[in-house]
C-alpha cells in the first residue's frame, strides 16, 4: 500500500470509514459488542442441586467495564444419556429469587414432569437486582427496611387513604435512588435478557429452551425479540400484554399500568368464579351459606365504616377495608381459596371494631427489586392526580377491584433512575421457533384478554387456554396442561386445535 494517499484516496477511505461507523450505529441492541461468556463452575449445593456464579457486565454498552455476579442454580437431568439441553426457568415477579423457587418447586410434578426432568437440566437464577445477584438495597440495615415496609400503608380502598399511600410510595422511590447505587440504571428486563443469552452460551446450548411464568413471559418476549434466531422453544404460562406493559398504546404516560391492561376485570371475573364455586361446593366452602355475594357486600360495607377484629391463632387480628380487599383479590393460587373463604366467613360473623391495623414484617428485597425492574421497563403517569381520578372511575367500572389496577404501581410515578437500554419494541420479530402461550381462562393477575393481546403482538405464537382459575398452571396445577407443555418442549408438538385441559382439582373439592 502506498505510504501517502492521494486526495481522492483519502476521500474514498473517509467514505468507507463513515459507512462503517454508520452501520455500527445502526446495529440493534442485541448486536452491541458482546461480553465474554461466563465460565460456570458447578458445585453441589445440597438436595441434588448444583450452584454456580456467572459474571456479566453491569452495562452492556460497556461490556469490558464494571461487572456483577449472578447466582445460578441447576437441577441436573436425570437421564444424561438422552439429555436435550437446558431448560431455563423464570418463575415470575419480578423480584423473587430463582434459586429459592427452583429449590421449592423444581420437583413439583405438574410443573416439571419426570419426562422433562429426564431430558433437561433445569436452570434458574437470581436475575440482576434480586436476592443474591447485585441486589437492589434501599435501606442501610434490615431493621430499617422492616420498619419502613412493615408500616407501609395498605393500598387505599377509598380516597381518604390516598395521600399517605402516595407519600410512602414517593419516599420508597427516594430511598432507592439514594441507596441502591448503579444497578438502578441497569435493571431493565432487556439487560436480564442479555444476561440470559450469556447463560445460554455458558451452558453450551445453540438455542434457548425457556419456560417463563407471569413476569417471566415478559422476559421471554423481550429475549425473543432481541435474539429472534436463538429460540429453540419457549413456553409462556400466565402471559402478559407486552406492549401494554412497556409503553401502552399511546397512553403509557396518561393511564396507570394495570388499568390500561384491564387487570381489574381479570380479578373481578376470577372473584365471580370464586363465589360461584364456593356456592356449588356447599359446606365444603366455609363461605357458602346464604348468599355469598350479599355477604361480601355486607362485609365491605361494615369494614368501610370501621376495621373488623377477629380472633386469630396468634391473638386478635384487625382487618381494614383495604386489607380485606387486597386479600380477596389475591386469587392467584387456588390452593389458598379455602383459606380466603374461611377468613371471609369469620369477618362476616364478627362485628366491626375501631382498632388500628398491625404492620406486617418484611424480610427480603422483593419490593425493592420489583420496583427497580418494573419502573425501568414501563411508561407510567407521574401526576398523582391522574391516579386518584382513575381510582374513582375504575372503582365505578369494576366495583371493589378497579382501584387496585390504578394504584398498584404507584412507586413508579416517583421513580427517577432510567435504564436507557430498556426494550420498547418491536415485539413481532420472527423467531426461529413458534412460541406456546398458556393461560387459565380466569386468571386474576394475567387475564386471558391480556395473554391473547400479547400473543397477537408476537410474530409466531399460539394460545392454549386451560379451563381453570388462578394465576398460571404453576399455582393452579393441571396435569393435562403439563403434558401439552412437555410435548412441545421435548418434540416441538403443539396441542390439537380442539384439545381441552382443566385444572386438576376444584379449589373447594377433593376432585373435579
Amino acid at each position: 500500500m502506498a505510504r501517502f494517499l492521494t486526495a481522492r484516496g483519502r476521500r474514498a477511505l473517509g467514505a468507507l470509514f463513515g459507512a462503517v461507523l454508520c452501520a455500527a450505529a445502526a446495529l440493534p441492541a442485541a448486536a452491541k459488542p458482546t461480553a465474554a461468556v461466563p465460565h460456570l463452575t458447578w458445585a453441589d449445593c445440597q438436595d441434588g442441586f448444583q450452584c454456580a456464579t456467572a459474571t456479566v457486565p453491569l452495562d452492556y454498552d460497556r461490556p469490558l467495564g464494571a461487572r456483577i455476579d449472578l447466582a445460578v442454580i441447576k437441577l441436573p437431568a436425570t437421564d444424561p444419556a438422552h439429555r436435550i439441553g437446558t431448560l431455563f426457568v423464570n418463575f415470575g415477579g419480578p423480584g423473587g429469587s430463582g434459586l429459592q423457587r427452583l429449590r421449592e418447586r423444581g420437583r413439583w410434578p405438574w410443573l416439571f414432569s419426570a419426562e422433562l426432568r429426564a431430558r433437561f437440566d433445569v436452570v434458574s437464577w437470581d436475575p440482576r437486582g434480586i436476592a443474591n445477584s447485585a441486589a437492589v438495597r434501599c435501606f442501610d440495615t434490615l431493621a430499617e427496611q422492616q420498619a419502613f415496609l412493615g408500616s407501609f400503608p395498605e393500598m387505599p380502598g377509598d380516597p381518604g387513604g390516598e395521600q399517605a399511600f402516595y407519600d410512602a410510595s414517593k419516599e420508597l422511590a427516594l430511598r432507592c435512588e439514594q441507596h441502591a447505587g448503579p444497578i438502578l440504571r441497569h435493571a431493565s428486563t432487556a439487560n436480564t435478557a442479555r444476561d440470559l443469552d450469556l447463560l445460554r452460551r455458558a451452558v453450551g446450548d445453540q438455542k434457548l429452551t425457556y419456560h417463563g411464568i407471569s413476569y417471566g413471559t415478559y422476559l421471554g418476549a423481550t429475549y425473543a425479540n432481541l435474539f429472534p434466531d436463538r429460540v429453540r422453544a419457549m413456553v409462556f404460562d400466565g402471559s402478559m400484554d407486552f406492549i401494554g406493559n412497556a409503553t401502552g398504546r399511546g397512553n403509557g404516560r396518561t393511564v396507570p399500568l394495570d388499568t390500561r391492561q384491564d387487570v381489574p376485570r381479570g380479578i373481578s371475573e376470577t372473584f365471580d368464579q370464586f363465589l360461584r364455586l364456593c356456592t356449588e361446593a356447599g359446606p365444603r366452602c366455609a363461605f357458602s351459606s346464604g348468599d355469598p355475594r350479599a355477604k361480601w357486600t355486607e362485609i365491605m360495607t361494615r369494614a368501610g365504616q370501621a376495621p373488623i377484629t377477629i380472633q386469630g391463632d396468634d391473638g386478635p387480628q384487625t382487618w381494614t377495608y383495604s386489607g380485606i380487599l387486597n386479600t380477596a383479590a389475591d386469587l392467584s393460587a387456588v390452593s389458598g381459596w379455602p383459606d380466603i373463604a374461611t377468613l371471609l366467613q369469620r369477618l362476616y360473623d364478627t362485628p366491626a371494631a375501631l382498632v388500628a391495623p398491625r404492620g406486617e414484617p418484611y424480610t427480603s428485597n422483593r419490593t425493592e427489586a420489583f420496583n427497580a425492574i418494573q419502573c425501568a421497563d414501563s411508561d407510567v403517569p407521574t401526576d398523582p392526580a391522574v391516579y386518584s381520578a382513575y381510582a374513582r372511575s375504575e372503582d365505578q367500572r369494576v366495583p371493589y377491584f378497579g382501584r387496585i389496577g390504578a394504584l398498584d404501581m404507584m412507586t413508579c410515578a416517583y421513580w427517577r433512575p432510567e435504564d436507557t437500554d430498556r426494550y420498547t419494541g418491536p415485539w413481532n420479530r420472527r423467531t426461529s421457533a413458534e412460541i406456546l402461550v398458556i393461560n387459565n381462562r380466569y386468571d386474576p393477575s394475567t387475564p386471558l384478554h391480556g395473554a391473547r393481546d400479547g400473543a397477537a403482538e408476537l410474530a409466531r405464537a399460539r394460545v392454549f387456554v386451560t379451563e381453570g382459575y388462578g394465576h398460571s398452571t404453576m399455582l393452579s396445577p393441571s396435569t393435562c396442561t403439563e403434558q401439552v407443555k412437555r410435548e412441545y418442549l421435548i418434540d416441538g408438538t403443539f396441542p390439537a386445535p380442539d384439545q381441552v385441559c382443566a385444572i386438576d382439582a376444584n379449589p373447594f373439592l377433593a376432585t373435579t
